[in-house]
């Protein structure tokens, strides 16, 4: 975000620390690489899960649920302990938080209770709610003001990359070659139906313990590397309340557009899978064949995963443009660029059918890839010492993703074009955000 040089109450660094704040700028990146990991991986958790511990599309869909309620519920006690504490104690809270969850995947696994990877997944969320509420806010100031939201763009093009990763993890090490249908394994032996489930459900023991120890390692990090603290002026912010950030309208509107745009791209990464094996289950992209080096003992699924990371390539290209762009044109104006594009894309794909469809669809990841730091950025516009719980408020939008994706993919049991039509109407209200709800206005 970036916050206006002429603002007195602007939250700024410790002036005895501005040399030294490159280092700690890198490890704070490295958190939106992270972060994007476990974010990537939840729509192979979805997919694996209906196979592994015998559920329906919205059953699996609460995968998000667990996920997304750990932003809403920890986002304003993260700001809290930012503001008592300092951000690097929240940084480390929420990395610890992160490397439990991870850790818990091992024995939820061993046991195959979905109650226990819905704890797990909360754990890691409640993690990432620390790490956002901070990292977004400490990126964007971190350097010169007016380049806020240029340089928040830029760190967040590093979760670009790792979203890739997810699905790649997911049809490697995750997805069986070996498919079997819910009528198959219901066909068969009790016995050998449990051991497949089973099989299943240990194929994401070791992406997440392996990702457990990353985290952990990265908390040791911290720990042990000075962090520049971040300070107004006038040290106002005892004084601000909800109450009053909420009299900004730009502010208020933000937070619808949060709320939807997360809930929009959840719905999609989370089911991407399900919807390329609903349009095109049998027919690839030459490009993803090619990358991805597909061979013919793949199985759809696998097949499926690596168009999912093909289709995070094309948000991380979409991030890196629009970053540029935003170095030459307002940051608004780009964000209802790309808003435009994800409607027209949704749109094709409803009509379209197809592997025209699926391609349509991989072109709303491109058009998604900017939405959130720009949203971000623009609601938290001349707001000073109330960026710090403005910016907790907005992460506490992420519950979009908990409640919209469910209420989608139970419309798929209608059709494919109604689940879809939550999507659409969500980056509807983002074009308005874009061209007028973004405005500033004065308090009323």
């Amino acid at each position: 975000m970036a916050l206006p040089q002429s603002d007195h109450d602007a939250i700024k660094l410790d002036s005895s620390e501005k040399s030294n704040y490159t280092i700690p700028l890198i490890l704070v990146t490295s958190l939106f690489f992270l972060w994007g990991l476990a974010n990537s991986l939840n729509g192979t958790l979805v997919k694996q899960f209906q196979t592994a511990l015998d559920l329906q599309r919205w059953q699996a869909n609460i995968v998000e649920t667990a996920f997304y309620a750990g932003y809403f519920v920890m986002a304003l006690p993260a700001g809290i302990v930012m503001r008592k504490y300092g951000y690097k104690m929240g940084i480390l809270l929420g990395l610890i938080l992160y490397a439990a969850g991870a850790f818990l995947f091992y024995p939820a696994a061993d046991v195959r209770a979905y109650s226990f990877f819905l704890v797990a997944l909360f754990m890691i969320a409640s993690g990432i709610a620390f790490l956002e509420t901070a990292a977004n806010l400490y990126v964007t100031v971190l350097g010169d003001p007016a380049k806020g939201d240029y340089r928040l763009n830029f760190a967040q093009s590093f979760n670009g990359m790792s979203i890739i990763l997810g699905p790649v993890i997911g049809g490697f090490f995750i997805f069986s070659d070996k498919e079997y249908s819910s009528e198959a394994l219901a066909a068969m032996p009790i016995a050998e139906s449990e051991a497949i489930r089973a099989a299943h459900a240990a194929s994401v023991q070791t992406p997440y313990l392996l990702i457990g120890c990353i985290v952990a390692f990265v908390a040791v990090l911290f720990a042990v590397t000075k962090m520049p603290e971040l300070k107004s002026a006038e040290q106002k912010a005892s004084n601000i309340s909800i109450r009053d950030l909420l009299k900004n309208k730009h502010l208020v509107l933000g937070i619808i557009a949060q709320f939807l745009n997360v809930g929009a791209q959840v719905t999609l990464w989370g089911n991407f899978v399900d919807l390329k094996l609903d349009y095109a289950p049998n027919t690839n992209l030459w490009i993803v064949e090619k990358i991805y080096q597909v061979t013919a003992n793949m199985s759809a699924t696998q097949m499926a995963s690596f168009h999912a990371s093909f289709a995070f390539i094309l948000f991380l290209i979409g991030r890196f443009l629009g970053t540029f762009l935003m170095g030459k044109y307002k940051s608004n104006q780009i964000l209802g660029l790309y808003a435009v594009g994800a409607v027209i894309s949704l749109i094709v794909a409803m009509t379209g059918g197809g592997i025209i469809a699926v391609v349509a669809l991989m072109m709303v990841y491109f058009c998604q890839s900017i939405m959130f730091p720009t949203i971000f950025a623009l609601s938290c516009k001349n707001l000073g010492e109330g960026s710090k719980l403005a910016s907790s408020l907005i992460i506490m939008s992420i519950v979009g993703g908990s409640i919209i994706p469910p209420i989608a993919a139970s419309l798929f049991k209608v059709n494919t074009n109604m689940a879809l039509a939550i999507p659409l109407f969500c980056f509807s209200y983002i074009v308005f955000f874009a061209y007028r709800g973004f405005r500033v206005k004065e308090n009323e």
